[in-house]
C-alpha cells in the first residue's frame, strides 16, 4: 500500500510538473507572439553568434548610455501616463474644437507633439485611445481609419526633432554624438515638409461638421505630478548629456519605488531588450567581412536611399544599428531612418501599434484600413524621400 501510494504521488507531482512546463510554455510564446520585433532581433543576434563566436569583443557592442537614457524616459512617462497627465490635458485641448476637422487635426498635432516628448511609440499608446473616444462618442466614426492613420504617421515623423523622440534618433545621437543644434537642424527640412503634408491632408479630407466632445470631470494629483515633471526634466537633461546617466539611472528608479512601482514594472523591457539583441546583431555583422564590405558599397552609393529602404524590411531601430556600424554620413543616415518609419506595416514598430489598436476597435475593416495605410505612408514616403534628395541631402 505505501509503494502504491508513494507510485500515486510521484506521478500527480509529474503531471503537476508538466501541467506547470505547459502553461510557461503557453506565457512564452503568448510573449514572444506580443513582441514580434524583439523575438526577430534575438534570433538575428543567436544566428549571427554562430559566424562570430561569443569573445571580449561583445562587451564593445552595447551603448550603455542609449539604454540607460531610453528606460529612465520610458520609465516618467509611464509614471505620468499613469496620473493620465497626457490624456488629460489632450482631452482639454480637443474640447476646445467645435469641429471635426479641427477636433482631428487638434488629435494629430498632439499625437506629433506627443512623440517629440514621449517617444512615437509611447505618444500611440496615450493619444489612440483618445482618437477613439473622440470619434465613437460624437458619432463620427468615418473619419476613424484616416485619423488613426494620421495620428500614426504623426507619430512616425513628429518625432524626428528631437534626439528623444525616436528611440533610433536616441541612439544616433549618443553614438555619433551629434551636437544638439546640428541634430535639430539636420532634421528641420523633413519635420516642416511633415507638418505641412500632415495638415494638408487632414483639411482635405475631413470636412468642418458640428462635434460636440462630453465633458469628462478628472483632476490632476499635484504633488505627483510636480514630482514626475521634475523626474521628466532630469531624463531630458540627461538625454541633452547635461546630466550624469548614472545619475538618473539611481535617482528615477529609486524615487519612482516609492512613489510610483507600477510605472517600474510598465516599461517597455522588451523594447530595451530589441536593442540589447540588436547591437549584439549589428556588431556580429560588422565583423563579418563580405558583409561589411557590401554594406560599406551600398551606404558610399546612398546613404539616404539604403537606409530608407532598409527600414521597409527590417523597421528603423534595427536599421539604424545596424547601418550605423558601415558610415559616418550620420546626416543623411539620420534622416533616412526617420521618414523611413512611413511606409509598410513593419517600417516602424509604431505602425504595428497602431494597426493592433484599429483592428480591435473594427475587426471586420482590416484590408480596407490596410489599403487606406498604405496609400498615404507610401505618398509620405515618396514626397519626403524626393524632397531630401533634391534639396541636396544626396
Amino acid at each position: 500500500m505505501i509503494g502504491q501510494h508513494r507510485a500515486q504521488h510521484a506521478h500527480w507531482l509529474n503531471l503537476r510538473f508538466l501541467y506547470q512546463l505547459e502553461r510557461l510554455l503557453e506565457r512564452l510564446i503568448a510573449f514572444f507572439r506580443a513582441n514580434v520585433v524583439m523575438t526577430v532581433a534575438l534570433c538575428a543576434a543567436l544566428v549571427t553568434s554562430i559566424a562570430v563566436p561569443v569573445d571580449a569583443m561583445y562587451l564593445g557592442y552595447f551603448d550603455v548610455k542609449t539604454l540607460a537614457c531610453l528606460f529612465c524616459v520610458l520609465a516618467v512617462v509611464c509614471a505620468l501616463k499613469n496620473i493620465r497627465f497626457f490624456y488629460i490635458l489632450a482631452g482639454r485641448i480637443v474640447r476646445l474644437c467645435r469641429n471635426a476637422r479641427m477636433s482631428v487635426l487638434a488629435l494629430v498635432y498632439i499625437t506629433f507633439i506627443g512623440s517629440m516628448l514621449i517617444a512615437n511609440d509611447m505618444a500611440l499608446l496615450t493619444f489612440l485611445p483618445l482618437g477613439f473616444f473622440v470619434l465613437s462618442s460624437t458619432g463620427k466614426e468615418k473619419y476613424m481609419a484616416f485619423t488613426f492613420i494620421m495620428q500614426n504617421i504623426a507619430a512616425n515623423l513628429g518625432g524626428m526633432l528631437t534626439p528623444f523622440g525616436n528611440p533610433q534618433n536616441l541612439y544616433l545621437y549618443t553614438k555619433f554624438s551629434i551636437p544638439t543644434m546640428e541634430f535639430m537642424q539636420i532634421m528641420a527640412l523633413p519635420f516642416a515638409v511633415s507638418i505641412a503634408l500632415i495638415t494638408l491632408c487632414c483639411l482635405i479630407f475631413v470636412k468642418a461638421e458640428p462635434l460636440e466632445v462630453q465633458e469628462e470631470e478628472v483632476q490632476l494629483p499635484v504633488k505627483r505630478t510636480v514630482l514626475y515633471l521634475l523626474l521628466f526634466a532630469l531624463s531630458i537633461a540627461i538625454v541633452f548629456r547635461g546630466v550624469p546617466y548614472w545619475l538618473g539611472l539611481v535617482v528615477i528608479p529609486l524615487v519612482l519605488f516609492f512613489a510610483d512601482r507600477d510605472a517600474l514594472s510598465a516599461v517597455d523591457y522588451p523594447l530595451l531588450l530589441t536593442f540589447v539583441f540588436f547591437f549584439i546583431f549589428a556588431g556580429n555583422m560588422a565583423r563579418i567581412e563580405p558583409v561589411r564590405a557590401l554594406f560599406s558599397w551600398l551606404m558610399e552609393r546612398s546613404t539616404l536611399l539604403f537606409s530608407v529602404l532598409s527600414c521597409q524590411v527590417i523597421s528603423n531601430v534595427p536599421s539604424a544599428i545596424l547601418l550605423s556600424q558601415f558610415t559616418g554620413n550620420y546626416a543623411e543616415l539620420l534622416v533616412g531612418v526617420n521618414i523611413g518609419g512611413a511606409g509598410t506595416l513593419i517600417a516602424s514598430l509604431a505602425s504595428l501599434i497602431t494597426f493592433r489598436q484599429y483592428t480591435s476597435h473594427n475587426p471586420g475593416k482590416t484590408g480596407h484600413y490596410v489599403k487606406l495605410f498604405s496609400a498615404f505612408n507610401f505618398g509620405f514616403l515618396f514626397l519626403l524621400t524626393g524632397i531630401m534628395m533634391l534639396g541636396g541631402m544626396m
